[in-house]
């Protein structure tokens, strides 16, 4: 159990949730951001490449609800658009079939780790250098961006965007005017950035994929059925194109296709263990998406179970919270033996608040997006689970539905530890102090949201969850120390901030 803080504004320690100042501190914080999605086709003839990125894109629309963006290339010369929205939005019939044809196209949903949420910072990047021209998707977060950006603007260099993506894209570029090929350029820049990095590149005749040596972020690879070649972050956008699923791009690989076929460059494999973010399995993935050959299903199912052992409890019904909590209900239902109910039912037509720009919206959405089935509840002890808590704002609404839809007792079980630490590697933590479990007791926080009894998965049992276990996991959110050093300096929003701002930060 975490140790009892006062925050500034509760020095009664949440008491009571009434009683609790914090709940006006919580509602002000920033939201908090998700990473990204990438796609990247390669065929040996012209085709309706496009097309192919589009249904991908739609398949990891939950990697990104902000931005999307393709690029086509056709025989070396690149179409693309990218606009602010969803997929759907930025690509209209008349839009995508402008593109064109072409052999290779890349493709990008988005949620701005970095960078704010403007047209200029949408991907994929597009660069023209010296030696040809290339389109850039990235799905993480740098470490080391801050310095690798000084260190490039002291030199000349003009950034359009404020995102790592653009750091990343110069690196390359650089390296590529004193290196033989493309993929020599990126295996050069390998040894330079740091981070998180999933990265589809698209050259004048070439379709790369590159994976981070820790491998914080899921990238895979399949095979239509004329051959064509294709890179996704999760195997459900490969189910959404018709490809078969060959298999996950190693930790530190560089996969190159071209007309020859597929190449791979392992020479930074191994060099550093393995770190996949578990929060993939917790909520980002899509359910149906298979990661480093572990089911997304399987795992949340076995949250579900490990808590049921964990946080055991006696009550009449078990309830998930759509989407990302229906499978572990699911699974603490089945080792609990408690019965399972659908408890919520969904309006599909509302994005997720857990990224919605404002703390308003936030809370207004759970209305809308969310209405509990009296029927299920009413007059019933009720085992509510959830993928995580943040803020503490949404899931105390969403008790509070249940509680007036006639919730006899509500015991909420999270299937994820607490989140105490920033992230650097793609999700976007980046204040520890605006988490709630950062400032408050399990206790205190069960009496915030209003809950009669809430347990956590422990950090020990969430590093259970897939299936090889033998292959490590990033945890540094919930406690589990950084696989890497942390950024010391972030200073990539310097140009979205006012003066004014910036004086009383360095005050």
């Amino acid at each position: 159990m975490m140790q009892t803080k006062a925050c500034s504004s509760c020095p009664l320690h949440c008491a009571a949730p009434s009683a609790c100042a914090a709940r006006g501190q919580i509602a002000e914080e920033r939201h908090i951001h998700e990473e990204c999605g990438v796609f990247g086709v390669y065929s040996q003839t012209t085709a309706d490449v496009a097309s192919l990125a589009y249904y991908a894109l739609y398949a990891l629309q939950h990697r990104g609800q902000e931005s999307a963006g393709i690029a086509v290339n056709d025989d070396g010369v690149f179409t693309s658009y990218r606009d602010v929205g969803l997929v759907s939005e930025v690509f209209p019939q008349e839009r995508l079939q402008a593109l064109g044809t072409g052999n290779i196209a890349v493709g990008h949903v988005r949620y701005g780790t970095t960078g704010s949420d403007n047209k200029r910072n949408v991907q994929p990047i597009l660069v023209n250098h010296y030696k040809g021209r290339m389109a850039l998707a990235h799905n993480g977060n740098l470490t080391n961006s801050h310095e690798l950006r000084s260190e490039l603007e002291s030199r000349g260099s003009i950034f359009q965007t404020t995102t790592d993506s653009e750091v990343i894209a110069y690196i390359i570029v650089q390296e590529r005017l004193r290196t033989p090929s493309i993929e020599e350029a990126v295996a050069a820049a390998m040894d330079r950035i740091e981070g998180a990095y999933s990265l589809v590149i698209s050259s004048p005749t070439k379709l790369i994929a590159a994976r981070d040596p820790h491998g914080f972020r899921p990238l895979c690879m399949g095979r239509l059925k004329d051959g064509s070649v294709v890179f996704a972050s999760e195997s459900c956008a490969l189910d959404a194109v018709g490809a078969r699923f060959e298999r996950d791009i190693r930790p530190g690989e560089i996969v190159v296709v071209d007309r020859s076929g597929v190449k791979s460059d392992t020479r930074h494999c191994n060099k550093v263990p393995k770190r996949l973010c578990v929060f993939e399995f917790i909520y980002f993935a899509r359910p149906d998406s298979v990661i480093d050959g572990s089911s997304v299903h399987v795992a949340r199912q076995r949250a579900g179970a490990f808590l049921a052992l964990e946080h055991p409890v006696q009550a009449d019904i078990v309830v998930g919270v759509p989407d990302s909590g229906l499978d572990a209900a699911l699974g603490y239902a089945r080792q609990s033996g408690i019965p399972y109910g659908m408890g919520f039912i969904k309006n599909k037509y509302i994005g997720r608040t857990f990224i919605s720009p404002t703390q308003s919206m936030r809370e207004n959405e759970v209305n809308i997006k969310l209405n509990p089935i009296r029927s299920v509840v009413e007059g019933k002890r009720v085992v509510l689970i959830d993928d995580s808590i943040v803020r503490g704002t949404t899931c105390r609404r969403t008790i509070d539905l249940l509680r007036k839809a006639g919730a006899k007792e509500i015991h909420m079980r999270v299937s994820a530890p607490p989140f105490v630490a920033a992230c650097y590697y793609g999700t976007d933590i980046d204040d520890p102090s605006k988490l709630i479990a950062n400032n408050h007791s399990v206790e205190e926080i069960a009496k915030i949201i209003g809950v009669d009894s809430l347990g956590y998965l422990s950090l020990q049992d969430v590093v259970k969850l897939a299936d090889n276990t033998e292959d490590g996991f990033c945890t540094a959110c919930f406690g589990g120390g950084y696989p890497t050093s942390v950024p010391k300096d972030g200073g990539k929003d310097r140009f979205e901030c006012k003066i004014s701002e910036k004086e009383k930060q360095h005050a």
